[in-house]
């Protein structure tokens, strides 16, 4: 399998009215399924959304597929799922018309449907698990039904990098464990994956390695950090805000 780079960071900052970002440096390898972890407000959606272009950078350079962000023209290479954005974004749609909308970058709009247009579509909705729901409208699906449809959106255009914002934040776990099965089975296609997660749950199998973000820089980058402290206590839920007495880890505190 090749491992040539499919996402560069070098030197990455972000500020605002304050510095998100600084000296960011990451590389993204094609096959990688890459998880970057934080809590809350360490900038690891920011640095996403910079790589993507999404965010300008205040110093720092980014490259996609070999090429200066500033160059990059296949967005078709790249399927992205932001952040809990409501699937039907309130127009009156079907499952299977906003997975279908995921095609356009690859046929063009409004250019006519294909056999392979069709049978993309019908493979994302199968990877997903919600095949049987494509002619229902989205106003009815459950949010982690929603969310899921979002994934098979960004996976009906066949990228090669998929990039996701806390997919599975808020998800029920058998979304989580469909959407587990669909990174599975994408990255087995030759896929790259880069999400951003605050607890990995299902996924962590899937996952080949991990950056954690903290107070805006990488602090670690490397094999999934083991929880210590009450984060490896049997049951623990990470998304909530931990008490004063905590002790500090490699997740940072939220």
């Amino acid at each position: 399998m090749s491992t040539s780079p499919v996402l560069v960071i070098r030197h990455g900052a972000v500020a605002y009215d304050r510095p998100v970002l600084r000296d960011v440096n990451l590389t993204v390898t094609s096959g990688e399924v890459v998880a970057v972890l934080g809590a809350n407000g360490s900038g690891k959606s920011t640095m996403i959304r910079a790589a993507l272009g999404l965010v300008p950078l205040a110093e720092g350079e980014v490259e996609l597929f070999g090429t200066p962000l500033r160059r990059f023209r296949e967005r078709r290479r790249i399927g992205y799922v932001p952040q809990r954005l409501g699937a039907g974004g309130g127009v009156p749609a079907t499952v299977g018309e906003v997975v279908g909308s995921g095609r356009l970058a690859r046929r063009g709009f409004p250019g006519r449907r294909t056999a392979e247009d069709r049978q993309a579509v019908a493979g994302a909705l199968a990877a997903v698990g919600l095949t049987d729901r494509a002619n229902d409208p989205v106003a009815s699906l459950s949010g982690g039904q929603q969310q899921r449809t979002l994934i098979a959106r960004a996976l009906a255009g066949q990228p090669d990098l998929l990039v996701l914002d806390e997919p599975t934040a808020g998800v029920d776990a058998a979304s989580q464990e469909a959407f587990a099965d669909a990174l599975r089975d994408f990255v087995a296609r030759g896929g790259t994956v880069l999400l951003v997660a605050h607890e990995l749950g299902p996924l962590q199998p899937v996952i080949t390695r991990a950056v954690v973000v903290h107070d805006g820089v990488i602090a670690h980058d490397g094999p999934v950090p083991h929880p210590s402290g009450h984060h490896a206590e049997p049951g623990h839920d990470h998304v909530h805000p931990h008490a004063p007495q905590d002790p500090p880890s490699i997740w940072g505190r939220e």
